[in-house]
This record gives C-alpha cells, structure tokens and sequence, in this order.
C-alpha cells in the first residue's frame, strides 16, 4: 500500500479548489489503470468543492511507480472562479508519497462495525460495513466507511490508523525539540542553586551570587582532577 497526500498547503481558496479537482483526475487515471485507489481522509476547503487536503491509498504492483508519478507540484491553469477580477491565474498545490508507517497489530486497537453515512443509493445503511479503529493506549480514533466490505475498510482503517499514529508521535517528538530549544531562553541570570570560581571551576560551598549562603545538604567535593578528566 502506499499513501498519497494531496495539499493546497497555506493557498488560498483557488488552490483548494484545484486540490479538489485533481484528486478526481487522480483517482480516474488510477481506476483507468486498474488500480485500486481509496479517499482516506479529507480536510474542507474554505467553501463548497473545495479540499485543503486529501489522503488516498494505493494499492497494487504498480501502486508506487504511479504515485511516482504523481509525486511533486501541480499546477492548475485557470481564472479564478472566486474572484473574477484576479489577475492570476497559476495556481499551485502538492502532492507527496507519505512514509509508509509500520503494520499494527490487532492487539490494542479496538474494532467497531457501524453503518456507513451519507449519500450512496442501495447499498448505504443496509449493512455495518464502515469500521472504527481506536488505539487504546493512545485514544486515537479513525472512521473508514470507503469501500462495501467490512474486511476491507479494516484494513484501510488500520493503515490510517497507523498513519495518526506516525503523525502523533512526530508531533510529541516535535514539542519536545520545541521544549528543549526553550530552555536556551529561560536560563536565569540569578539566584544559582550552585556556583563555582576561576577557570578551575573551582565549587563555593553553600555560596549564592548575592553573598548568601544556604546548606547544600554536604555535597561531595570533586576529587582530585574533577570529574571528567581531560
């Protein structure tokens, strides 16, 4: 299976509207080519047929060297539809082969079958095909309803899954960089718990920058040579 992700990025409402319209031509050209291709998640645009992004996966022996083919920028060629003034008319968004994430196991995730939603003739609401996979540990939920059988929005949802829980970890990985980049700014300029002298380093027992003192439960001097020894 490989994912691909489709985005208007910060664009404006233009650029939505061509993510929209060419993951319609994206999933024709995939269909022509018999291979199979379903919508994952969706984020609305700012108006009506608008996306700001879309994720779909492909499957197949040709999956990748059809999202190769796809992968990078697109351009959509046209006067706005929004603002019939606007001199511009090159709009542009991404499109991007996300990092496969590593299979889960069933173990730890619950499985629900619920009754697919929204518009879908004959076959919507007459059987529990639509699948929601929660991580347990973590609270992370997906919904995946794409496809008539259950069997296979499992393991559509089970990708997806793993694919949040790739982007969870990313992201908690990310504050803490952020956290610890903050610290560079926050080193106090007073009140020291500890302070040393000279080019030795050398400790000033219970000693504060201000003169005072406090008890430093005896810690224990640094033996000959310091502690790290050049």
């Amino acid at each position: 299976m490989v994912l691909l992700q489709l985005s208007a990025g910060q664009g404006p409402a233009e650029c939505c509207r061509a993510v929209a319209g060419i993951l319609n031509r994206l999933l024709a050209e995939a269909t022509a080519h018999a291979i199979p291709a379903a919508v994952l998640e969706t984020e609305a645009g700012p108006l009506a047929s608008t996306l700001r992004s879309a994720l779909i996966s492909l499957d197949g022996p040709d999956a990748q060297a059809f999202a190769q083919g796809w992968a990078g920028s697109a351009q959509w060629i046209c006067a706005s539809p929004y603002r019939p003034r606007h001199a511009r008319k090159n709009w542009f968004i991404g499109i991007a082969i996300c990092e496969t994430p590593a299979s889960l196991p069933d173990t730890g995730i619950r499985f629900e079958a619920c009754r697919a939603s929204g518009p879908g003739g004959q076959h919507v609401n007459k059987t529990e095909s639509a699948i929601r996979a929660t991580h347990i540990a973590s609270g992370i939920s997906v919904r995946v309803e794409t496809e008539r059988s259950q069997h296979a929005n499992k393991r559509l949802a089970m990708a997806l899954l793993a694919h949040k829980l790739a982007e969870h970890a990313e992201r908690v990985q990310a504050e803490q960089r952020a956290a610890r980049r903050q610290l560079h700014h926050d080193v106090a300029r007073g009140n020291p718990v500890r302070v040393f002298a000279g080019l030795q380093f050398a400790p000033i027992e219970g000693g504060r920058a201000d003169g005072s003192t406090q008890d430093f439960f005896r810690r224990p001097h640094a033996p000959p040579g310091g502690f790290f020894k050049h």
